[in-house]
């Protein structure tokens, strides 16, 4: 009896004439997420993809292709099945009895379900689950039958094959990357950017990112946590290209020049700017920031709409109505929340006011702003001067050493 897996998937069911491009995202998706496991035998079927168990695996490819689809958006069930020789009722029969002795080493209540697509099938969905119930009941010891709350569900699928099977691993739901567009992640060392970065490329968005670096004031290990976040991000979101921007001369200008209530608004509001041309090269049709409403100064709605203003495209806060210990549940869920408590600070805390303001009008802001005369031409510099880093799951690369620079530079 061959094994495999059943990959069942949610949202791309709705999705009407354009079904058919989502599967196909969905099982490249795949594929590069299990990449590591070597040529893989992936094929759809019928609302669902069933991924081939290599004939001799003693279990460790399988609990590895598990886990590694765990990480896949677009996925809510993987179900480890087994696939009977024929679609014959007996054969059928013998194989969930077979699967029930090997999977369980105790009596349980159980219902069986029964699926099938071909409506040519001798017998009906519910005529299948009661023959199946009958020769469990009959061929086990201890068992019984409870069809309002049973311990185990057993389940028959009757597709181009046969499956079966009586587990669920709970997959990530949400949208296969590359179906929602492309962003531009703001990201910093803290805790909420990567989990911003994480839920938006959970709608199926493309990311690239962007760290600004305030060299020497702040230090390379602090650049290198941030490159670590977003390959830790990329695990679920694919490669993410990754610019580091020169950004020391911007804010030393801001704070000889500006008030200093207003430096970390006027700072965020000039991020924003060099962002959106770093997001003209990857083709980002938007950004993403890890703002919060009302966590810190820079995050009241008066801040926000001042920060805003400076934008030409829409800016994603997928995080601005949650509270702090949800945004660092998924923080762990991700594996990200450990580095981001590393003790490496960024340019965003290093140059902070004492008393910012938390109301401020955007006029007051703009007129501030001119005061920095030659912020257009440290805009480019800071644009042409940045790095660029490719984090992929199994490494980060260093692709060149400023925009301009050539590929491959060290």
């Amino acid at each position: 009896m061959k094994k495999g897996i059943l990959i069942k998937y949610g949202e791309i069911v709705l999705k009407g004439k354009n079904r058919a491009v989502f599967e196909n995202i969905l099982m490249k998706d795949i594929r590069a997420g299990l990449k590591e496991l070597g040529q893989i035998d992936l094929k759809k079927e019928q609302g669902r993809f069933y991924l081939q168990v290599p004939e001799d695996d003693d279990g460790e490819w399988i609990d590895r292709a598990i886990e590694l689809l765990q990480h896949v958006f677009g996925i809510i069930g993987i179900c480890p099945v087994d696939v009977p020789e024929s679609d014959d009722l007996e054969t059928i029969g013998d194989a969930m009895v077979a699967y029930v002795k090997r999977e369980f080493d105790r009596p349980c209540t159980f219902k069986v379900f029964a699926k099938r697509a071909d409506k040519k099938y001798p017998y009906n969905s519910l005529q299948i689950a009661a023959k199946l119930g009958e020769r469990v009941l009959h061929e086990t010891d201890g068992w019984t039958v409870d069809v309002h709350q049973p311990q185990v569900k057993l389940y028959a699928e009757i597709r181009n094959q046969v499956y079966v099977y009586g587990k669920e691993i709970k997959g990530l739901g949400g949208l296969p990357v590359g179906t929602g567009g492309k962003a531009t992640l703001l990201l910093s060392g803290g805790i909420d950017s990567p989990v911003a970065g994480w839920m938006m490329a959970k709608r199926g968005v493309q990311l690239s990112a962007v760290y600004f670096h305030a060299h020497p004031y702040t230090s390379d290990r602090a650049r290198d946590k941030v490159l670590e976040l977003a390959r830790r991000v990329s695990k679920y979101a694919g490669p993410i290209p990754v610019y580091v921007v020169p950004f020391t001369r911007i804010q030393l200008d801001i704070y000889a020049k500006c008030q200093h209530e207003k430096l970390t608004i006027i700072m965020r509001r000039i991020m924003y700017r060099v962002a959106e041309r770093l997001a003209d090269k990857e083709g980002a049709q938007a950004m993403i920031t890890g703002e919060n409403l009302g966590q810190v100064a820079s995050q009241t709605l008066a801040s926000l709409e001042c920060t805003n203003a400076a934008a030409d495209r829409i800016v994603f806060r997928p995080l601005i109505g949650f509270d702090k210990q949800q945004i660092i549940d998924i923080a762990k869920q991700i594996d990200t929340f450990e580095t981001s408590i590393l003790p490496y600070e960024d340019c965003c805390t290093i140059f902070v006011a004492k008393h910012p303001t938390t109301q401020p009008r955007l006029k007051d802001i703009e007129d501030d702003e001119k005061k920095l005369t030659d912020i257009e031409e440290e805009i480019r510099e800071a644009v042409d001067g940045s790095e660029l880093y490719l984090c992929k799951p199994e490494e980060i690369v260093k692709v060149r050493t400023s925009v301009h620079g050539s590929e491959g530079e060290d």
